[in-house]
């Protein structure tokens, strides 16, 4: 390893090289030292002070990080602006530079990257040229919603600019051999993208075609879409299943915006998955495209099936999950008093909430903190964080507020819970030590650099906050804090490297709560691993063995589990057994709960590459998809004539998947499978 040649693929800029959220601090850490390589051979991008005249600081020139790239072309108007351009102008002689380092090496040899959202290789996002060299530029929307975890919000990514190797940079040394790795079902459309569409600045990835020595090594789910790999795992299939044929017809159906009962054998023919499942088959055309509609209205029918004297404990390992998962549903089983309903949340969520939002609420405490009524309510015990009835008291103030449009009402909640939070987690209830805290507080949230790792405290603090706003989301139903269980499993902490779940620390607690509760259904964010947040895929490994423990010692194989998704995956139709019509009305509430309750995610600060706002309406969005999607399939008469008026008025559509015991652990075997022929 002491022979090679490392360069440094990427960086933000402006960006603290000593901030461990740098890739130039990555870099050092993880490959210059963890591998072992000579600091020499290394040609490395520090930005601390890059191209910053001597004697400055990267403060003194580009206040709050804001660098204008349109100085390049436009004349200066201050001295401010010419200190600027002088500093780009010198970013710009650095790259070129290090464009000429590369190539007096004879060019990048051996190349190692991800894939993001758009399709980026290094930084060179969609709509780069494939002659690209190294260079200061800017980003796109979508790289700067994958960025805002690493930068502590997206506000802060969408000002950052980045130096990038280019596409060129990449692919000049024709002997090159350029891996790129992609893994999970999110990542499948943009690798489809740079293997079967031509070389384009639309497809940056897609510039390995001109290497001999390009290569993707994909999962399974990554290459889930490239279609010659589908039909040749299709054409194996000694027999075909019922999902098998629905996830042939019903794309079918959808290309042809025609409803399924309109579908001819010429259709099917002359698609390659049809012509192929009618062959393997023998079963006429009309017989399939029939038995594909009755499966989607067998599952409409289970979903608008009433539920009664059912235990449910619903789980997510984030605390907006379910409502973003299938809350209309749940809006219609808590209107049964016979259904009982417990929640989990599984961790802490600590990383959604920024230190932005954190001051506003710290601040909006130091209003409160030394008036009457507090110093009553201290003296009172109204502050024990043990004590449900307060807690309960603390969300009701919230809501009065909500109700009645009075943010006096909602700020003095927030503040209450805030202080009853402070007590929790410093375990004191003297003011004095409080009044202290509250001012260390204030300070830590202005200084502290974004997207640093907090210590313990405040990650406890954090979390004490999403935990706060899944207690305002069950009150509108009625649901008290006492059926809300926060689990803060231990494998989550914000490390770069997460840890894998442990028996004793992540399984029991879980295993704990079932028992206690006895479900007879039990929910689950139901993401294969990089399909959605690793925690997604964590949590599910831990609940399933948690399940396994609680079976094996009550013998009870009754429990059911729903497996739901939300904005960061989605269920194909052929996967789901559950469908839940969603009115207009229940899209509303969905939008102004997840605003009124979530405030650490009403400015989308961590949002989804695939939009730009609240989850809320990315849900909405997916929702009222998946409903086109079914509306297609069976014609616009069967819901607008339909005898059930949830269906008549229905506007989206949840999928949910039910499975058995078994099937559950099946399903959660495969996963596991693939994980460990990964490792």
């Amino acid at each position: 390893m002491e022979s090679l040649h490392f360069v440094q693929i990427d960086e933000f800029y402006p960006m603290d090289a000593t901030q461990l959220n740098s890739f130039f601090w990555y870099v050092n850490e993880y490959y210059i030292r963890g591998f072992g390589l000579r600091q020499e051979h290394a040609q490395l991008i520090d930005a601390t002070n890059l191209g910053v005249p001597e004697g400055l600081t990267m403060a003194d020139v580009f206040p709050n990080n804001i660098v204008d790239l349109s100085l390049r072309v436009r004349q200066t108007r201050t001295n401010l602006e010419r200190r600027q351009k002088e500093t780009i102008n010198r970013v710009d002689e650095f790259c070129s530079q290090y464009e000429r380092n590369i190539h007096d090496l004879g060019g990048i040899g051996f190349f190692l990257g991800g894939i993001g959202p758009d399709g980026h290789i290094a930084f060179n996002v969609r709509g780069s040229s494939v002659y690209s060299v190294t260079r200061l530029t800017g980003t796109n929307y979508e790289t700067q919603a994958a960025a805002a975890t690493d930068l502590g919000g997206i506000e802060i990514s969408r000002s950052r600019l980045v130096i990038t190797i280019g596409l060129a940079t990449i692919t000049n040394n024709p002997t090159a051999t350029a891996i790129v790795i992609a893994a999970g079902d999110a990542k499948a459309p943009i690798v489809a993208d740079a293997v079967q569409k031509n070389k384009s600045p639309q497809y940056p990835a897609s510039v390995l075609q001109d290497l001999d020595g390009g290569r993707m090594y994909l999962t399974k789910g990554a290459a889930s879409h490239l279609i010659e790999r589908r039909l040749e795992d299709f054409c194996r299939k000694e027999t075909l299943t019922e999902a098998d044929i629905e996830d042939v017809v019903i794309p079918i159906a959808l290309e042809h915006h025609t409803p399924l009962t309109k579908l001819t054998a010429k259709d099917l023919d002359a698609d390659r998955f049809g012509h192929e499942m009618l062959k393997k088959t023998g079963v006429a055309a009309a017989e399939l495209v029939e038995q594909s509609r009755l499966c989607l209205v067998k599952k409409i029918d289970r979903g608008l099936s009433p539920v009664t004297g059912c235990v449910f404990l619903h789980t997510e390992p984030h605390h907006d999950d379910i409502m973003l998962g299938y809350l209309a549903h749940i809006y219609h089983l808590v209107r049964d008093p016979s259904n009982k309903h417990y929640f989990a949340n599984l961790t802490s969520g600590f990383t959604a909430v920024s230190n932005t939002f954190c001051l506003t609420v710290i601040q909006n405490l130091e209003k409160f903190v030394e008036t009457a009524t507090f110093q009553r309510l201290l003296k009172e015990g109204y502050f024990n964080p043990k004590s449900s009835a307060n807690r309960m008291e603390d969300v009701f103030l919230y809501l009065d507020g909500v109700a009645g449009n009075s943010d006096e009402k909602k700020s003095e909640g927030e503040a209450r819970r805030m202080l009853r939070n402070l007590v929790e987690v410093y375990h004191t209830s003297d003011m004095r030590v409080l009044r202290l805290r509250v001012k260390e507080l204030h300070e830590y949230f202005v200084t502290q650099y974004p997207g640093a790792k907090d210590p313990p405290d405040i990650q406890v603090l954090k979390g004490t906050i999403r935990e706060w706003e899944v207690e305002l989301l069950w009150a509108y139903f009625g649901i008290e804090s006492s059926a809300i269980s926060a689990l803060r499993l231990g494998f989550y902490k914000g490390d770069v490297f997460s840890e894998e779940p442990e028996v004793d620390r992540d399984v029991i607690p879980i295993y704990q709560l079932i028992k206690r509760v006895k479900p007879n259904v039990l929910s689950v964010a139901f993401d294969p691993e990089g399909s959605g947040p690793d925690t997604h895929y964590k949590a599910l490994q831990a609940v399933a063995e948690a399940l396994r423990m609680y079976q094996k010692e009550s013998g009870d194989t009754t429990i059911k589990v729903w497996g739901y998704r939300n904005v960061w995956y989605r269920f194909r139709p052929s996967e789901a057994d559950l469908m839940v019509p969603v009115s207009l009305n229940s899209l509303s509430l969905l939008h102004t709960a997840f605003m009124n309750c979530f405030g650490s995610q009403s400015a989308a600060s961590f949002p989804s590459y695939e939009y730009d706002g609240p989850f809320s309406e990315l849900a909405q969005q997916i929702q009222v998809g998946q409903y086109d999607m079914i509306k297609t399939c069976l014609g616009n008469d069967f819901f607008q004539r339909h005898a059930h008026p949830r269906l008549r008025s229905a506007r989206g559509m949840i999928f949910l998947k039910e499975m058995d015991l078994q099937e559950f652990y099946e399903k959660v075997r495969e996963l596991k499978k693939i994980t460990e022929a990964r490792e």
